[in-house]
């Protein structure tokens, strides 16, 4: 299935927003796509390798019970192609409450998204994982 990036951007903001799961989210990717955390936290890697690997990781995140830690009240998503059509930028926005600081957050990551026959083979995932630790207590 071809996908705009426009779709894809979507997909994400609705993944983010427990609309859809990250099962689904690894269909997105071509088989050889990449996963890449710019900044990655002690417990994610670099790069995760393959359409298969990228599920397989994604569940394991999912045990990890991110949703008990904070509750997502609004995601907001905005996409932007650039010169190259098989590039394109993208902000989700994320505001919620962390019940381990029990406080209210704004979480905002960037993406560039590199595609092929509207799969994506490599997305590159700028957020601060500071934060992340932080809302996450981990």
């Amino acid at each position: 299935m071809t996908r705009t990036p426009e779709e894809i951007v979507e997909h994400v903001r609705r993944m983010v927003a427990g609309e859809e799961t990250h099962a689904q989210f690894a269909d997105l990717f071509a088989e050889d796509g990449v996963m890449a955390y710019k900044f990655p936290t002690h417990y994610q890697p670099e790069e995760i390798k393959g359409r298969e690997e990228i599920r397989a990781y994604f569940n394991q995140v999912r045990g990890a019970s991110v949703r008990e830690r904070i509750e997502i009240q609004s995601v907001e998503a905005n996409c932007w192609r650039t010169n190259d059509p098989s590039v394109a930028v993208s902000e989700i926005v994320h505001r919620g409450w962390s019940k381990v600081k029990q406080d209210y957050y704004t979480f905002t990551a960037v993406a560039i998204i590199h595609l092929r026959d509207g799969e994506i083979v490599r997305y590159d995932d700028y957020m601060n994982p500071l934060l992340l630790t932080e809302l996450l207590g981990v």
